[in-house]
């Protein structure tokens, strides 16, 4: 076999089709979509960080004024303790990994530590975050934090598994670049969080700035690694084992696909955004992830985050009618 010989036995695709006559002359780049380029918050984000700092600011008002009037109770102690409560629970999520956890470094999960480099480099971060990996017990999960002046990441050893050079390294990387945007983003502060202690406990106006900032990390994530995308959707959705065999494009469709007031709520209620719809976000570069009502449009990526619609197709599950065996039905959708 010489250099100009097709590469035999490539799935799908017929040596003969190989196609040797070069680029389209008339081919162009597209420009980068909006949210593929160097990540940017999402659009809600700062105006729910400000209506919900307001709201806790008026909450400790309101409780210092009871002191005052010394009306007393258990839950306005509370409240004039946070400040220190707040203090003390970062302290100790911090102790747990640094007593417990496996440091990553140039020679434990170096590949995990390359990654937490290269993410704090990309984002302009003056120093790289500490990074641990703790037993994960079959969870799928990871988390940022800060204690003090210090800032580090926390990797579920589960995800090393996804991470394992026969699954998807890159899914993995996209989640390391997840958490370090929101290091990046300023999530991790205490003072923002102290700020936010009251509004995020009211539902809906609270789990909207959460969904916000975790849309706010995905943008991160999928500029450290966009091809990590689909994986993490996967792993998300099926587990560690099975992210492979999820339909990326199939799976997004959904956001559009699945409707009515209950999925609706299942949203808005959530502090992440629900998995179809941020499958849509990382499709479809060229806006900002849906916060309240369902993306509309059922688009394919065309390239640099760039997408274009396409007629709707039927949902994923629809069969045609008579295929089913003894006269089954699908049942409507609603």
């Amino acid at each position: 076999m010489d250099a100009e010989s097709p590469i035999p036995n490539v799935p799908g695709v017929a040596d003969a089709a190989v196609d040797r006559s070069g680029p389209d002359p008339d081919a162009f780049w597209l420009p980068p979509a909006q949210y593929a380029l160097r990540p940017r918050l999402h659009p809600w984000e700062i105006p729910m960080l400000v209506v919900i700092i307001a709201i806790t600011l008026i909450g400790y008002l309101a409780i210092v004024g009871l002191v005052l009037l010394g009306q007393f109770s258990e839950y306005v102690l509370a409240l004039l303790a946070a400040p220190l409560v707040l203090f003390l629970v970062r302290g100790l999520t911090y102790a747990g990994p640094r007593v417990n956890g496996v440091q990553m470094t140039p020679s434990q999960f170096p590949d995990g530590y390359r990654m937490v480099v290269e993410a704090a480099a990309r984002y302009g971060l003056e120093y790289v975050p500490d990074a641990y990996v703790v037993l994960g017990n079959g969870m799928i999960n990871a988390f940022a934090s800060g204690h003090g002046f210090r800032r580090y990441v926390v990797v579920y050893s589960d995800l090393f598994e996804v991470g394992g050079r026969a699954r998807d390294p890159q899914a993995l990387e996209f989640i390391i670049g997840h958490e370090v945007g929101h290091i990046a983003a300023g999530h991790t502060s205490y003072w923002r969080q102290l700020g936010t202690a009251v509004g995020m406990n009211i539902p809906f106006l609270g789990s909207a700035l959460s969904r916000a900032q975790e849309y706010t990390a995905d943008n991160y994530g999928y500029y450290t690694c966009s091809s990590g995308a689909p994986g993490v959707i996967g792993v998300l959705s099926s587990g560690k084992y099975m992210l492979s065999a999820v339909d990326f494009d199939q799976f997004a469709d959904r956001a559009t696909h699945e409707r009515g007031f209950f999925t609706w709520m299942v949203n808005a209620l959530a502090s992440h955004p629900v998995l179809t719809w941020r499958a849509a976000a990382l499709r479809d570069r060229t806006r900002a992830g849906a916060m309240l009502f369902r993306p509309k449009t059922i688009v394919r990526g065309v390239g640099s985050g760039n997408v274009v619609p396409i007629p709707p197709p039927a949902h994923p599950a629809a069969v045609p009618d008579g295929t089913l065996p003894n006269g089954l039905q699908m049942p409507p959708r609603l």
